[in-house]
């Protein structure tokens, strides 16, 4: 695999339409001549440099963020090498606009800011002609797929066919922060319908206007999908993306030994959170193993994290019973627990039976608010992934800092009108002692004259990474100590802010650079476990060296 891309040249206005060709005020003089341009484009000749200044004037004089996000795509279809670039130059600030938060509005508004169509959308009239669908695709050599069957969209539930925005930014972030050619990249919507009663009844809905498919007949579905996929596109890593729990875990572990894939609202979350943990860790100078956590949410994320955390917590010479005293779920019925009826399949490994119970401080009748359960349990993590606004109450932090001289407090729900608790809150409540990562992107919080840098929890430190060492070393698999090894790589990594303002992640400029060394750490343990290839250090530096695409205007040499 190599970072040398060629073009077949068109000439005139097919130049101009063609996203990955075009150069808009780019193209020079004698380019303009050789290519049949003069007289279609303005006269002016621009360097890249000065496209990027007027294209960040043209964001930033709209108000509005979901104009600035429909204006980001528009540039993105119209000359992808300058989006990629701007992008990359300025990561921090155009990241939130093209993924979380404002992606969330882009979902939900899909019908209605609509342009032009990216990537597949597959129906269930497309059953039994997957193949056919995918052979549509002008792309030969796909790498990298994500798909969603759109039922779980951040935090703001069914979105139909409007989901297809996640798997798009999702994408764009592996070209922007890992450098893989959106040549080799593929978002697929498995638009089986909604059960979203205002889509259905919006006379502008575009997506599948019928009810969900479900049970045997949604399987297979999916089922179908996958062998495309292997058939049409047999050395491509997939991601599952922003599926419901039960079909997030289901789905998971069904195929993750059937083609190379993994689901990162499960493992890129659980990765980028243990991260933080251990960032956190290293700053307090504390050890992972007399950590106690708690965690509030049981859905795919917050199992996801548990699962990860109770690997390393192994890894440190922990009992299975001492992993399990040191975890408390908590969903909307209060502490999972074991005997309770219903129980989704996924809670069942995390439900603690009486006597564990007894054992973490909950003897007797069972608390159901979260101050009175962190009395009892005493946790140093608090994890928050419920999706409900408010749920890290004053009286919650402030029972926390109580015990807990620098509390770990992470209110991940996206996007921010759902997050648990906002940093200032946080802070406030523990007396500016509480150590805060958040699922959206806060402003930093001054608390006493201390300025707080608040680090976003974003998945895109891990997934970029993962995807990059995953395709590097031609993984057959993808494990859950490739994740665990990208937790530690993220977790030590020297971040460029001031050490005393207590930002658990590096900045998001940084992210190449995140991704790199991740992506070396992911291909080292595939090696290691027999999924990948066998090459030594050196040449696997080497070889994400090579692979890594930097936007840069193609030569118009003609073929």
């Amino acid at each position: 695999m190599s970072k040398r891309y060629t073009f077949r040249w068109s000439r005139g206005e097919e130049v101009l339409r063609d996203p990955a060709l075009n150069k808009d005020l780019a193209f020079t003089a004698a380019e303009r001549k050789k290519l049949g341009l003069e007289g279609l484009l303005p006269a002016a000749v621009l360097t890249i440099e000065q496209q990027i200044a007027m294209e960040l004037e043209h964001i930033f004089s709209k108000s509005d963020p979901l104009e600035q996000y429909i204006g980001l795509i528009a540039l993105l279809d119209r000359n992808e090498t300058l989006f990629y670039r701007l992008l990359i130059e300025n990561l921090e600030r155009l990241t939130p606009i093209i993924y979380t938060p404002v992606v969330g509005l882009a979902c939900q508004q899909f019908s209605h800011i609509f342009r032009r169509p990216r990537g597949m959308f597959l129906c269930p009239s497309d059953r039994g002609q997957m193949v056919q669908r995918l052979q549509n695709f002008r792309q030969r050599d796909v790498r990298l797929i994500v798909v969603t069957d759109n039922e779980r969209i951040l935090g703001l539930g069914d979105q139909g066919a409007g989901g297809m925005a996640i798997p798009i930014g999702k994408l764009v972030l592996y070209s922007a922060g890992a450098g893989i050619h959106p040549s080799l990249c593929l978002p697929v919507s498995l638009d089986v319908g909604t059960d979203n009663a205002a889509l259905l009844a919006d006379p502008f809905y575009l997506g599948c206007r019928e009810r969900r498919l479900r049970g045997a007949a949604y399987d297979a579905f999916v089922e179908e999908f996958v062998q495309a996929v292997k058939s049409v596109f047999p050395h491509a890593l997939l991601q599952w993306e922003d599926f419901k729990k039960a079909n997030a875990f289901r789905l998971l572990e069904r195929y993750v030994s059937r083609l190379p894939s993994f689901n990162d609202d499960i493992q890129g979350t659980s990765a980028v959170t243990l991260a933080g943990i251990l960032s956190g860790l290293r700053q307090t100078k504390q050890n992972l193993r007399d950590q106690r956590f708690l965690f509030v949410g049981a859905g795919a994320a917050g199992v996801g994290i548990g699962r990860l955390v109770r690997t390393a917590l192994r890894a440190t010479g922990l009992t299975e019973a001492e992993v399990r005293a040191r975890q408390v779920f908590m969903d909307s019925r209060g502490i999972v627990r074991q005997g309770q009826p219903d129980m989704d399949q996924h809670k069942q490994e995390v439900a603690l039976s009486p006597e564990e119970l007894s054992a973490v401080g909950l003897a007797g009748p069972l608390p159901r608010e979260l101050a009175a359960i962190i009395a009892a349990v005493r946790p140093t993590v608090l994890v928050g992934t419920s999706g409900q606004p408010g749920d890290f109450t004053a009286a919650a932090i402030r029972t926390m800092a109580q015990h807990c001289e620098r509390p770990l407090i992470f209110p991940l729900s996206n996007p921010t009108s759902k997050t648990e608790c906002t940093p200032a809150e946080a802070l406030e409540h523990s007396d500016g002692r509480a150590m805060v990562a958040t699922g959206s992107p806060f402003e930093p919080v001054v608390y006493q004259g201390r300025r707080h840098v608040i680090g976003q929890c974003n998945n895109v430190f891990i997934f970029p990474g993962v995807g990059l060492g995953a395709l590097i070393s031609e993984a057959s698999r993808v494990t859950d100590s490739m994740f665990l090894a990208a937790a530690h790589a993220l977790a030590e990594y020297n971040p460029t802010i001031d050490p005393g303002e207590g930002s658990l992640y590096p900045r998001l400029q940084e992210l190449r650079r995140v991704s790199q060394i991740i992506a070396l750490k992911v291909a080292q343990c595939a090696r290691d476990e027999g999924f990948g290839r066998s090459l030594d250090d050196q040449e696997l530096e080497a070889a994400i060296a090579d692979f890594c695409w930097h936007p840069e205007y193609p030569t118009t040499t003609r073929k």
